[in-house]
């Protein structure tokens, strides 16, 4: 399988970075709560230093979200939105022990973290702007078709995995009980963004090997260093269950 941004998302923002982490294994996941505590009080502090939008982590997705024709203020990152709801409610709904890990990691960061389950990616993923093809399921199980130049997260078989970049994920590639393999992808675009983005990245590696899940290829993402391979491919892969009508 494959990760990578088309050379479009380059050319329009030059100072993304990504933190990109192949992980197998995870129907064995030990509990993460501990890990998710520990965290808490860099959140509280990030929090308690103002707004959301003054963070330079979520002001640098503003912008981006601005320049594509995005009102902020209606489509935020999910960095942003976590952190809005964890300040009104002090508490997040429980999913999934990574999934509940990775959001908190991306509070704590204000980095936006998406986790896709692999075995529901045809052969890999390409962050581009969209065709106006690509399906797009709901958590309401419906499906919708970006609009033409809309960035979104896009496999081989032609399934968008994101709405508008880091807006929203898919319902088809979300982690659930019976994900073994996943795609953990951090993007972020202020100034520190790679310094920053290496952290959250020990921090997710060292955290996931304690939980006893296998880490496997990891990379920084920039523009020298654009695509990751990871995971050769499996029966499921070749002969997937699932065509598109």
């Amino acid at each position: 399988m494959y990760f990578t941004h088309a050379d479009a998302v380059w050319e329009a923002h030059p100072g993304l970075r990504a933190a990109v982490i192949a992980v197998d294994g995870v129907l064995g996941i030990t509990a993460t709560r501990a890990y998710q505590d520990k965290l808490l009080p860099r959140i509280e502090e990030r929090l308690a230093a103002g707004g959301e939008s003054a963070m330079p982590e979520i002001s640098a997705w503003r912008e981006a979200f601005s320049a594509m024709g995005l009102k902020p203020t209606q489509y935020r990152c999910a960095s942003e939105a976590l952190l809005r709801r964890y300040r009104k409610e002090r508490s997040l709904p429980a999913f999934h022990p990574l999934v509940d890990y990775l959001n908190t990691v991306s509070m704590a960061f204000a980095v936006p973290v998406a986790v896709f389950d692999c075995d529901r990616v045809a052969e890999g993923i390409t962050v581009r702007p969209a065709e106006g093809t690509e399906e797009y399921t709901t958590f309401q199980g419906e499906s919708e078709h970006p609009a033409p130049g809309e960035v979104v997260f896009t496999d081989a078989a032609g399934y968008a995995h994101s709405r508008r970049w880091t807006f929203r994920q898919s319902a088809r590639s979300v982690v659930g009980p019976h994900t073994e393999r996943v795609l953990i992808v951090a993007e972020a675009l202020h100034p520190s963004a790679e310094a920053d983005l290496t952290a959250l990245q020990q921090e997710i590696t060292t955290v996931l090997g304690e939980c006893r899940v296998r880490v496997g290829a990891t990379k920084l993402v920039r523009p020298t260093e654009r695509r990751l391979e990871f995971f050769s491919p499996s029966a499921s892969e070749e002969s997937p269950s699932e065509e598109r009508p």
